[in-house]
């Protein structure tokens, strides 16, 4: 019969084979490994940020340097800004760099190149000078402008100042107790005397403008104005004779002051600059090729291609 020779196709041949995927047996450990280099490396990361931000904030301790390498000698910022001043000071009178060391090894004596109010007997000021001996009253000689014009007023009288051993001549100024003494800070003052002076960007702070400014009790408003008034206490107002400023030409916004010297005065004037920012809300100075910035981390002047060759700029 016909029927009888008719075959059953298995419904096998008609439907496609039962297929399923399988994930390479190294997929996953590699997924594993990958998620966990992520978290790692986010880990470390937060850790280098709270390292950094440690660093900064509690590792890194505010202060002024002068020099460099193994001759750089710390210090702090009143020390810092007294020594720029006695240097402007010599720079304004002409003064040869050995007159410059002298005056430091006695004001670090004195005083430890600070500027207090108090003293042996009534001494006072950065060269403990006395009003009983001449020197001029308290007042006057709290201020360092007026008591380093002092100190040298008589040292340029001392015979062979500049060849005499430097605790000679200091104890010809000063008639201390133990003359000798100055002579522990000679090699010193010789150091400080070509950093302030004649050394290129060898003299910087380090330190956040806002937080020194308010352990300082001053305002961090740039005032220009009160700066360039006190350069021209110490450096001369351009015009006078013998001054070493030239010209204080100011922005029109304000904002920046371009100061000129004569020959061989200008990093002596852009030290004043730095070790007294603080006092007058300034952050930036540049000068001949680098630039200085008030912050906690920049520690040192930076070579900077734009910054004025012909003048200081103070912003």
């Amino acid at each position: 019969m016909p029927g009888r020779f008719n075959t059953v196709r298995s419904t096998s041949q008609w439907q496609p084979a039962d297929y399923r995927y399988r994930r390479p047996s190294w997929r996953r450990p590699l997924i594993i490994l990958i998620v966990i280099a992520l978290v790692l490396g986010a880990g470390a990361y937060a850790a280098y940020t709270v390292y950094q931000r440690f660093v900064t904030q509690v590792l890194t301790i505010p202060g002024c340097q002068a020099g460099t390498g193994d001759n750089a000698v710390a210090l702090d910022f009143e020390q810092a800004a007294d020594a720029a001043t006695i240097a402007g000071v010599a720079v304004r009178e002409h003064l040869p760099a050995r007159a410059l060391t002298i005056a430091y090894a006695t004001a670090y004596q004195e005083a430890k190149l600070e500027n207090p109010n108090y003293g042996d007997r009534d001494s006072v000021g950065v060269f403990q000078q006395r009003p009983s001996q001449n020197w001029g009253t308290a007042a006057n000689l709290e201020d360092p402008v007026y008591a380093t014009q002092k100190f040298f007023s008589v040292l340029v009288h001392v015979a062979n100042y500049t060849t005499i051993p430097v605790y000679e001549a200091a104890q010809a100024v000063q008639k201390s107790a133990d003359g000798y003494a100055y002579q522990q800070w000679a090699q010193q003052g010789e150091l400080l005397a070509a950093a302030y002076t004649t050394t290129p960007h060898a003299v910087t702070c380090w330190y956040d403008p806002v937080q020194q400014a308010s352990s300082q009790g001053v305002s961090t408003k740039l005032n220009l104005h009160g700066a360039a008034t006190e350069l021209d206490r110490v450096f001369g107002t351009p015009g006078q004779d013998g001054a070493v400023l030239k010209s204080i030409t100011r922005s029109s916004s304000g904002s920046s002051d371009v100061i000129t010297t004569t020959p061989g005065a200008g990093w002596a004037v852009a030290n004043w600059l730095v070790t007294h920012a603080i006092s007058y809300g300034i952050t930036h100075v540049a000068y001949a090729g680098y630039h200085w910035t008030a912050s906690l981390t920049e520690t040192s002047w930076q070579p900077d291609s734009t910054a004025t060759v012909g003048g200081i700029v103070a912003s």
